[in-house]
């Protein structure tokens, strides 16, 4: 969701005020204070208006201080697309079990979950802005060719608010034209099926109205591209299972030979590889004007961080051995004073863990070390894993860590090609190494990470290979609770004990009862994820009872 524009786009001085009106739930007017008629008098002023489409519930104030958020303002913010990996095993809230996002899936999710509502009203806020300004971008006196566009990217952020709603609620309104407050207050809800169809006709159709990747002028960098409608279209064609049609839609994707793996893995995450052709849609920050705190809620508290995020062990035990191998607590080659030594090199790249350098200090987590301030214990404000996210944590940025300019990628042609390879497993189509070396072979075979290639053609293992790879490449970037869910292996993933760090000899080792891990792990919490119950989010309480055909 990158612009350039000389940074229109993330001035929303006057989109702010465009949109002050628009509902944050499905029972209020969308806007009520402008004056409609002055408005969609210029170009200048339609660009703004598609502004306030992108930027959403992003920071929506004129000109914020910070950077902070505390609450999912929507699936692209920092806070919203990385931190639904607190409800994975791929991560713990340093806030504890009964934070919301931990109670998404350790059995003791409700309706009255504040995340629920947090996402619920974020989708229809801009469901809410993209209809408004479908309906009224054409009293624009601009070519028929410039209104067509910005329609198109008007109706991609709306099919996406809808992929993200089918794929945790399932049934949901769906909603494609400005709402007065009655029928807002009595809508009935679409099937999933329904709510997905008209996602991927919206996609398929959007694809053919916005410019490729190649062709967008540098100046407009991060406007929604063809292949970004794509990437979301295959999305939800993999997520209803349609894997011979998802399958299609990557290939489209790669076969316009536009994007490419990158070499340095570490720089599409740090703010130095922004414009990198594996970025195929982003969340764009600006410093000073549109800023995040990422560094802030995620930095070691050393350095001045809160210290939220904190990797979870089993990810870190996911990471295999650098030849290729599976890792092993009984293997020669682990060593608990190295946890990234002889293992793939995405590893320090996404994790940091006891004893690795960062930002010119040493990261000290052992729990005896009551001299850090990264101890690791119950009680300090640091991690309660062991780890902490390496992965979005720049090491050259100085100043107000709440005001950071690094953007958020969202999709990339790592993820392309993943999922390519996964809907020609699943659809029962041919694997032989051609394809392996054209797909997962390119992910791991980047000169930053130089991982051996995969030759398993046998599908039972190879989608054991292709779904760690997965975990491994994209783990942080918000989509590994959805793939758990898509996978229907959600119910047996999020149960059970989870473990961080390990730390063999530790004094103040924390277990769980009186029973040691045998690898000396920090135990962390445990998940029971409710098989039946829990894949499906309940609509957000406030909603139902607004309107009783939510139920």
């Amino acid at each position: 969701m990158r612009f350039s524009y000389s940074k229109l786009f993330l001035f929303t001085a006057i989109t702010s005020l465009f949109f002050t009106a628009c509902k944050k739930d499905l029972n209020k007017q969308p806007l009520d204070q402008f004056a409609n008629e002055t408005f969609w008098t210029s170009e200048n002023n339609a660009l703004l208006a598609l502004a306030a489409v992108y930027r959403g519930g992003i920071q929506m104030s004129a000109m914020p201080a910070t950077g902070a958020e505390y609450s999912a303002t929507d699936w692209w913010s920092y806070h919203g697309l990385l931190f639904l990996e607190f409800a994975t095993d791929n991560a713990y809230d340093r806030r504890g079990d009964n934070s919301g996002y931990s109670q998404l899936t350790n059995g003791t999710l409700t309706s009255s979950n504040s995340y629920l509502a947090n996402y619920w009203n974020a989708s229809y806020a801009r469901i809410a802005r993209c209809n408004f300004f479908l309906e009224n971008i054409g009293k624009t006196p601009m070519s028929a060719e410039k209104i067509a566009r910005m329609s198109a990217e008007a109706r991609f952020i709306r099919a996406c608010q809808y992929f993200y709603l089918s794929q945790y609620w399932g049934a949901v309104p769906l909603v494609t034209h400005t709402l007065s407050p009655q029928q807002a207050n009595t809508v009935t809800k679409a099937t999933r099926a329904v709510v997905a169809k008209f996602a991927i006709d919206e996609f398929s159709e959007i694809a053919a109205l916005l410019p490729r990747q190649k062709d967008l002028p540098a100046s407009e960098r991060g406007r929604a591209t063809a292949q970004a409608a794509l990437a979301f279209k295959g999305r939800t064609q993999l997520g209803e299972q349609l894997f011979q049609e998802a399958a299609a839609t990557y290939k489209t994707i790669i076969d316009f030979n536009d994007n490419s793996i990158d070499p340095n893995f570490e720089s599409l995450f740090n703010g130095t590889n922004e414009s990198s052709s594996e970025i195929i849609f982003a969340t764009q920050y600006l410093q000073d004007v549109a800023p995040n705190a990422m560094m802030q809620h995620d930095y070691p508290r050393t350095l001045g961080g809160f210290h939220i995020f904190c990797p979870l062990g089993s990810l870190v035990e996911s990471f295999e051995f650098n030849d290729g191998t599976p890792f092993s607590f009984t293997d020669p080659r682990y060593n608990p004073l190295d946890l990234g030594q002889n293992r793939d090199a995405r590893l320090k790249y996404t994790v940091l863990y006891n004893l690795q350098n960062f930002k010119n200090f040493r990261y000290i987590t052992h729990p005896d070390s009551a001299a850090s301030q990264d101890q690791l214990t119950l009680t300090k404000q640091a991690t309660r894993t062991g780890f902490c996210n390496k992965k979005f944590n720049s090491e050259v940025f100085s100043g107000d860590l709440q005001n950071s300019g690094i953007d958020l990628p969202v999709i990339r042609y790592a993820e392309i090609l993943l999922s390519y390879l996964e809907a020609k497993l699943e659809a029962g189509d041919g694997i032989d190494q051609g394809l392996l070396n054209a797909t997962i072979n390119k992910v791991r075979g980047r000169s930053t990470v130089n991982m051996p290639g995969i030759t398993v053609t046998d599908r039972a293992q190879l989608r054991v290979l292709l779904r760690r790879e997965r975990r491994n490449e994209l783990a942080f970037e918000g989509i590994r609770l959805w793939d758990l869910l898509r996978w229907k292996t959600a119910a047996q993933v999020l149960q059970g004990d989870f473990y961080g760090a390990p730390y063999p000899g530790a004094q103040n080792l924390r277990m769980k009862g009186t029973t040691p891990d045998p690898y000396s792990r920090w135990y962390v919490t445990s998940k029971a994820f409710r098989a039946g119950t829990d894949e499906v989010w309940p609509i957000p309480q406030g909603e139902v009872d607004i309107n009783p055909n939510l139920k």
